[in-house]
């Protein structure tokens, strides 16, 4: 007899718990809503960056 597959289980990126990553799971890939709320208030803080370079002027473009 073949076995249901198990669910797979991955790391919540807000608190590293297990979380269960399948379409039971309305919050995936966080485990609850409250760490999906947190992720989501860092995202608005701005507490999440991509480093960049400073624009570089181009001075042939008239001003």
């Amino acid at each position: 007899m073949d076995s249901p597959a198990q669910p797979r289980i991955v790391p919540c990126p807000t608190c590293g718990g297990d979380s269960i990553f399948a379409p039971s799971n309305n919050w995936r890939p966080f485990c609850s809503q409250r760490c999906r709320q947190i992720d989501l208030g860092a995202w608005a803080n701005e507490d999440f960056r991509v480093e960049a370079s400073p624009p570089v002027e181009d001075d042939s473009l008239p001003h």
